[in-house]
């Protein structure tokens, strides 16, 4: 007896993204075709898209995935207690971000903020970073680290927004000598949180 539809179909996914992972990880986002995944694979095209619906929604749910491992990184470091601790804290998320403007079109995108398309796992990532960052402002207010008058909920999606400011920014020509995404939010983060 064969192995149940079920099964075969999750083995298949995970064949699809083991391979896509590998590509990406010798290439580079921008190097991924859905051609080589499927011939890696030893896949049809046609499996591939009952899967994912195109190679975003198959990136999106590879980066959403890497994204969840920065996120539970940060959520395990001690709590910062100054903004530029914060940046400290962000800088392995944003440098991963920043390396390619598709990542971040791509997390932007799925993670349901723009309302143009959901990845569960992307806009779980999204929520748990402002959680975290609301613990953080929470900890760091009870402690006299920042300014007592901000909501912890509007300072931390205030964060979120400055975060994708500074990330969009870096992919502009015009901004081509800017710092690293880290250092560039402490600035923000600091007339943010501290008055």
């Amino acid at each position: 007896m064969g192995r149940a539809p079920q099964r075969r179909r999750l083995e298949t996914r995970a064949k699809l993204l083991t391979v896509a992972a590998e590509i990406i990880d010798s290439h580079g986002v921008s190097a991924l075709r859905v051609e080589d995944v499927v011939a890696q694979a030893g896949v049809a095209k046609g499996t591939f898209f009952s899967h994912f619906g195109d190679k975003d929604g198959l990136l999106a749910v590879i980066l959403g995935a890497r994204v969840m491992r920065y996120i539970e990184d940060m959520e395990d470091a001690p709590a910062p207690s100054s903004p530029a601790e914060i940046a400290q804290r962000l800088a392995p998320l944003l440098d991963f971000i920043s390396q390619d403007r598709i990542i971040f079109d791509l997390l932007l995108r799925y993670s349901g903020t723009t309302g143009a398309e959901i990845e569960e796992v992307v806009t779980e990532g999204f929520l748990r970073q402002i959680a975290l960052f609301i613990r953080w402002i929470t900890n760091m207010q009870a402690k006299g680290q920042i300014s007592q008058n901000g909501n912890p909920e509007l300072l931390a999606e205030g964060i979120q927004g400055f975060l994708n400011h500074v990330l969009a920014t870096g992919f502009c020509m015009e901004h081509s000598n800017t710092p690293p995404p880290s250092k560039a939010l402490v600035p923000y983060l600091e007339q943010w949180l501290l008055k």
